[in-house]
């Protein structure tokens, strides 16, 4: 029996010891899992990237736009080329279907937040106002790769808007102008085309420094890029033009030299409860490359070597710019968030400062007469976009860039039905001017093609060109909105009487009248943001 008790001890006593010994090699606890933090600090959405001190927010929206009888997507007017000769090369309807995918990022620091932001469209659209069976007969028709051409079968492209850098008041990369008010082109309006003022809602490549002085006061100072965004035509008069249909403004061809200097820009601006007010500045180099373009270095056959284009010599780089002046109104008494905004400018040789879009600014033609316009059978309106005009010496002129001036204004009222119902009342217009010399100039060349000029027609290419819309909005889900837009548009021309000529193929030479135009867009949209 005391033998079976120690075997029995013994046992009991080498299990203890051998679970002891487990226990021992058992592996440290896990820490804990460092979950996902909410960022508080710069509003909803964000949330600290684990293991740092940086802040994210992922956003973006989910965008479908159609757009009937315009020249674009976003409710461009059928205003140019084919939309606006009405012809059958012209689609329609466009449509677009875009993801727009943002990120930001925050930092706090000893010199306050740093912070990053991009956003990237990736989408795809039908051709637009470009036929594919014409692209495809001749793919330089659109001057070189175009974004409707990636649209293919399967295709798509990706669009970068804003990639900037914020540091201590100071923002590096592509980001609205210091001169942009804050709602740029977009007072109220779903249309990218509003015309009226500055919209560098897609970006622009600047530097520029942000002061903040109290109670809703700043002021802003930057360096522009030009080159891409900030450029209409730099009209050399001299170059053959043929009609209207070449550039479809009538005049001779493009000859910006190259860059020098950035535009400098900035503003000053009050934020307050009651709204905003806001003042900004703009100074635009504008310089001519040469007097003779194309040469090569090769004088032109049966002429002298001062074809040559360095030696044909240049125009001297004149200076223009621009002013705007902006208001914002809340809490007017027809409803809880409504407000009115409008903005007021005037340009000197900084055009796209008046006839902008988030694009490229158009050159205007618009026939009478046709599908999707309202002006008279057989008769046409044209107009040049252009930051200036000049004659060579050579050619008769003296040799100088007259700028052009132009003037605009654009503004919406902004009303709130109910919580899911809201409208907007918007417009804009510009106003286009040339001074007596570069009239007459201009004149000049298009008489030279035109005949009839002082007999049948009178020649003036000043021209204003208006917009009155209406946007109606549905949103039955927070952040998910239908809406729909209608643009109505009317080109007004100085030029009177008639002549015979063409305004460019598809279109026949005959006895056309030059009559105001007119025109109307409608364009719908589902957007889901996120």
């Amino acid at each position: 029996m005391k033998v079976v008790k120690s075997l029995i001890l013994g046992s009991a006593t080498g299990l203890v010891a051998m679970s002891g010994a487990q226990a021992a090699d058992l592996p440290v606890k896990a820490k804990a899992v460092e979950y996902v933090r909410i960022c508080s600090l710069y509003g909803a959405g964000f949330y600290y990237i684990p293991g740092t001190d940086t802040c994210i927010k992922i956003g973006g929206y989910l965008r479908i736009d159609t757009t009937f009888n315009g020249s674009t997507v976003y409710d461009a007017p059928a205003y140019s080329g084919d939309s606006g000769q009405g012809n059958r090369f012209y689609d329609r309807f466009q449509s677009r279907s875009r993801m727009a995918l943002t990120v930001d990022t925050r930092t706090a620091s000893e010199y306050g937040v740093v912070r990053t932001f991009a956003q990237g469209d990736f989408q795809f659209q039908n051709f637009g106002t470009a036929n594919p069976a014409a692209i495809s007969a001749a793919p330089t028709v659109l001057g070189g790769l175009n974004n409707a051409t990636l649209s293919s079968v399967g295709g798509g492209y990706v669009a970068v808007e804003y990639v900037f850098i914020q540091f201590a008041g100071f923002t590096f990369g592509k980001s609205s102008s210091a001169y942009a008010t804050p709602w740029n082109g977009y007072p109220g309006n779903n249309s990218s085309f509003l015309i009226g003022g500055n919209d560098s809602v897609t970006g622009v490549n600047n530097i520029q420094y942000t002061a903040q002085f109290g109670n809703g006061v700043s002021a802003s100072v930057g360096l522009d890029d030009p080159t891409v965004f900030n450029r209409t035509s730099l009209i050399n008069l001299s170059i053959p033009f043929g009609t209207p249909a070449a550039g479809t403004n009538g005049l001779g061809t493009s000859a910006w030299g190259g860059a020098f200097m950035p535009d400098v820009v900035g503003n000053v601006r009050v934020d307050q409860a009651w709204g905003l007010f806001q003042l900004s500045g703009a100074l635009h180099a504008v310089n001519g490359s040469y007097n003779v373009l194309g040469a090569g270095g090769v004088p032109v056959t049966g002429l002298t070597p001062l074809t040559d284009s360095v030696l044909s010599g240049h125009p001297e780089t004149k200076y223009g710019g621009s002013v705007m002046a902006a208001l914002q109104i809340k809490n007017i008494p027809t409803g809880a968030g409504d407000d009115i905004k409008f903005d007021a400018s005037w340009a000197k040789g900084d055009t796209k400062n008046v006839i902008a879009t988030s694009g490229s600014s158009p050159n205007f033609l618009m026939l009478g007469g046709v599908p999707g316009q309202f002006g008279p059978a057989n008769s046409l309106a044209f107009g040049a976009t252009t930051d200036g005009v000049w004659l060579p010496t050579a050619n008769g002129g003296d040799g100088s860039i007259h700028l052009t001036e132009s003037y605009g204004i654009r503004g919406a009222f902004n009303h709130n039905w109910d919580p899911y119902w809201s409208s907007s009342l918007f417009g804009g217009m510009g106003w286009v001017r040339y001074d007596d010399t570069a009239r007459a100039n201009i004149c000049a060349d298009f008489g030279a093609v035109v005949p009839g000029q002082g007999i049948t027609y009178s020649c003036n290419p000043n021209y204003s060109i208006s917009m009155l819309g209406v946007v109606t909005r549905w949103t039955p889900v927070n952040n998910f909105t239908f809406s729909a837009e209608a643009i109505w548009t009317h080109l007004n021309t100085s030029f009177s009487g008639s002549a015979f000529f063409t305004p460019g193929a598809p279109q026949p030479a005959q006895t056309w009248s030059f009559a105001n135009q007119d025109t109307v867009s409608l364009n719908v949209r589902v957007q889901r943001n996120f």
